[in-house]
């Protein structure tokens, strides 16, 4: 959760300590009194079981007491006792419905129980009884946030900062929102100001994302590790490696990857990160062992299998592994055109540099099952095409890679593969055309590059915009 997202009790006012009305029929009023200030002081020393015992003997005496109610419906919360909590506060808004802190409490505690459009009208109803109120502007402001509605949420952080600009979690949100509204300067100015007085790791790390977005890529990298260096917490040390991989720093990435994974082994994104510094760097051994264990950690993540595919084709002598991981996730996804093309790939490279009799037929019927799932697959068409031209079956090679060609025409590959083909088959017409194109993607070298690049940008930015703490 982020820093509006904070625990239950965040939202909850803690009571003043009034007197108990004339309840008691067995118990003095002054008895009553002392037990609910009892009450109130284990409460704010956090010794809540106590607190309960307290509330709840004098609960029977006091039916009518706001007080006695909202404590204990807080006394609850804290004590995750969430149903209890929920009758107690919404008891407390029957007996003062004009109370905003009432109406925070009793919608936090909806909100903490999964009832999110009660809670909303409960948060709405506390900002109209009290619009000038700092916790009525951020509570609904975290509670839209919560639901993505950042616009909508902003307003009212703006307000509470302005009524409270010292407050470090409303400022945070507030450049948190500037930031992913594209209000660039505001957040750098709300966060730079906010960190002037109480500097943290993820406000660094905020100024990093604030630099990255405007291209200071340079500052932006020493907001990272900054950030990493005052917490080095997973996103932080994640947020550092990644600007180093994106910029093509690959022996600093592994280092920073390498450190992380370390302290923290059951990590698959980091070994990911470190998988993919490795593979740029050249070191595909080391990539593919890393990414092995990513495999390993999150068997479903289809990212691992990209990369891990693209490692294993520099580095086929860990075939044993690489086919068994790859069998796996076909096992798992057997509806998934991809699953199924890099088990076949898997199987065929790591048989061919075994075994040159490998299970073609295997192979075959997986690449046909990938594309069955999915023909617009290029790739798959591409091996298949392979396949069968290894065979010398150019009537059916042939029309795989001018399907390949039709769905991505910057295969360079498959253009020079095509006019091998056509040459075989005598169509020299059409084998030198193809040639040409060949020779002209090879000369631009741009495609498969800016195509790599992409890979790694989306599986960075996928990474960072799945954090909860970026909203």
């Amino acid at each position: 959760m982020s820093k509006m997202q904070r625990d239950l009790l965040s939202f909850l006012c803690i009571v003043s300590c009034c007197a108990i009305p004339e309840f008691a029929e067995n118990l003095t009023k002054q008895e009553l009194d002392r037990i609910y200030q009892s009450a109130a002081a284990d409460y704010d020393a956090g010794r809540y079981p106590r607190a309960a015992e307290e509330l709840e003997r004098v609960l029977p005496y006091a039916a009518r007491s706001y007080e006695v109610h909202e404590l204990l419906g807080m006394v609850y919360a804290s004590l995750a006792e969430n149903p209890k909590a929920e009758d107690q506060l919404k008891i407390a808004v029957q007996l003062n419905p004009k109370s905003a802190a009432a109406r925070t409490n009793f919608g936090t505690i909806l909100l903490h129980s999964g009832k999110t459009a009660l809670a909303g009208e409960q948060f709405r109803e506390a900002l109209q009884l009290d619009p000038q109120s700092f916790d009525a502007n951020h509570n609904l402001a975290e509670f839209l946030l919560q639901s993505g509605k950042i616009a909508e949420a902003r307003p009212l952080l703006e307000t509470a900062h302005s009524i409270q600009p010292d407050s470090y979690d409303n400022g945070y949100d507030l450049a948190m929102a500037d930031f992913h509204l594209g209000q660039i300067e505001n957040a750098r100015e709300i966060a730079e100001s906010i960190a002037s007085k109480q500097n943290t790791g993820e406000l660094q790390n905020l100024l990093g994302q604030i630099d990255e977005k405007d291209g200071k890529f340079v500052a932006a990298a020493n907001e990272f590790e900054a950030a990493a260096h005052m917490d080095p917490s997973e996103d932080n040390l994640f947020d550092w490696g990644s600007e180093m991989l994106l910029h093509r720093t690959y022996e600093p990435a592994i280092a920073i990857f390498q450190q992380a994974t370390v302290r923290y082994p059951r990590s698959p994104r980091l070994f990911i990160g470190l998988g993919l510094a490795l593979y740029s760097r050249g070191k595909y051994d080391d990539a593919v062992q890393a990414l092995l264990t990513a495999a390993d950690l999150n068997p479903s993540d289809p990212r691992c299998y990209l990369f891990l595919s693209k490692a294993y084709d520099s580095s086929p002598k860990q075939a044993e592994g690489v086919i068994e991981r790859f069998r796996r996730y076909a096992e798992l996804r057997p509806q998934d055109a991809l699953a199924q093309y890099y088990f076949a790939i898997s199987l065929w490279k790591g048989k061919r540099a075994e075994d040159s009799n490998a299970d073609l037929q295997t192979v075959e019927s997986l690449l046909r099952k990938s594309i069955a799932l999915d023909g617009n697959l290029p790739e798959s068409h591409v091996q298949l095409g392979d396949l069968y031209a290894g065979q010398h079956q150019y009537d059916k090679s042939i029309p795989e890679y001018v399907r390949a060609l039709e769905l991505n025409p910057n295969l360079s590959d498959a253009h020079y593969r095509l006019g091998t083909d056509y040459v075989h088959v005598g169509h020299k017409d059409e084998a030198q055309k193809e040639f040409a194109v060949y020779q002209k993607l090879r000369a631009e070298h741009l495609a498969e590059i800016d195509k790599e690049r992409a890979e790694v940008q989306q599986f960075v930015y996928s990474e960072k915009n799945s954090a909860p703490s970026k909203f």
